[in-house]
This record gives C-alpha cells, structure tokens and sequence, in this order.
C-alpha cells in the first residue's frame, strides 16, 4: 500500500516479493529432493503413502507447469509441491523456470493489489489492512469448507439406490 505514494517504488516491491518467493521455493525444493530418498525408502509398495507419491510424480511430470504456476496462489499448495517436485526428483531446471514465472507474476500480482488498494485506501490506510485482512480471512474460511466438503464420505444419489431397489427386488419377490 505504502508503494501508492511513491515510496517505496512499486517496482522494487514487485521485485523482493518475487525474489522472495523464488527463493523460498527453492528452499522447499531443496528440502524435498534432501528428503526425497527417505520418504521414498519408508513408502512400502501397494501402500497408499506409495501410491500418492506415484500421483504426484505422474501429475508433476504430464501437468508440472501448470501446476507450479498455479500452486502459487492457494495457500498450503506451494509448499505441498515445492517439496513433492523435490521428493519425486522433478528436474530442477524446469521447476526453476516455473517457479521463476510463477514468483514473478505471483510478485506483480500481490504488489498490484497493494498499490491500488493504497490508491483506494489512501485517506484511511486501517480501513485498507482491515479490508485485507478480511478478504484473506474469507479465502481460507472457503478453502477451508471446499476441503471439509470434499473429505465428507459421499452420500448414495437416487440413482445408486435406485439401482440398490432394483438387484434386491427379485430376491424378496421369490422370498
């Protein structure tokens, strides 16, 4: 916000923020790859450990792009495939290459909202934090719902009891 002014110049902000966030997934990643052989070795075949990891691999491997570019902006993400790509041995010039567009549109997009929301809030600065932080409050309370709703057990629709009915009633009929 305090870029809206002219100081700090939006461009260096958009520039730590990038960097920032470049280096932080590099640290991930690092992580990870110094983990990876670990976490594999303790991943028994058939298990479900195993089997997450051969998702994340084959995800990282068809999709890896996309994936590191939109991991980006949901929180939690970044760091779960920062981490995967690094455990799984994704090669590390193209997560760099990723990860620097990633960091880099993640940087202009944050500085952006901060310096048009400094120019909307410029009279009342605490009116622009408190609007801030209850936009950030509201995106992890939804993202929050969308992971409980998905982790629900899935209800029978009408169409599995439906066809439940149908197998059963020739069993009573002849009963």
């Amino acid at each position: 916000m305090f870029a809206a002014t002219g100081v700090p110049d939006l461009a260096l902000v958009i520039l730590a923020a990038a960097l920032g966030a470049f280096a932080g997934d590099q640290l991930s990643y690092l992580l990870g790859r110094i983990g990876g052989p670990r976490l594999n070795a303790r991943s028994a075949a058939g298990s479900r450990k195993r089997a997450a990891l051969d998702r994340a691999d084959h995800a990282l491997r068809t999709r890896g792009g996309v994936i590191i570019m939109v991991a980006r902006y949901f929180p939690g993400a970044r760091t779960a495939v920062t981490l995967t790509a690094g455990a799984v041995r994704y090669r590390y010039r193209r997560f760099a290459a990723f990860g620097a567009a990633a960091a880099v549109a993640w940087g202009a997009y944050c500085g952006l909202v901060g310096y048009i929301g400094g120019h909307a809030f410029e009279d009342n600065p605490l009116k622009g934090l408190l609007l801030g932080i209850g936009i950030a409050a509201v995106v992890t309370l939804a993202a929050e719902l969308v992971r409980h709703l998905r982790a629900r057990p899935p209800r029978a629709t009408a169409d599995a009891t439906l066809a439940a009915v149908r197998r059963e009633a020739p069993s009573r009929v002849l009963a």
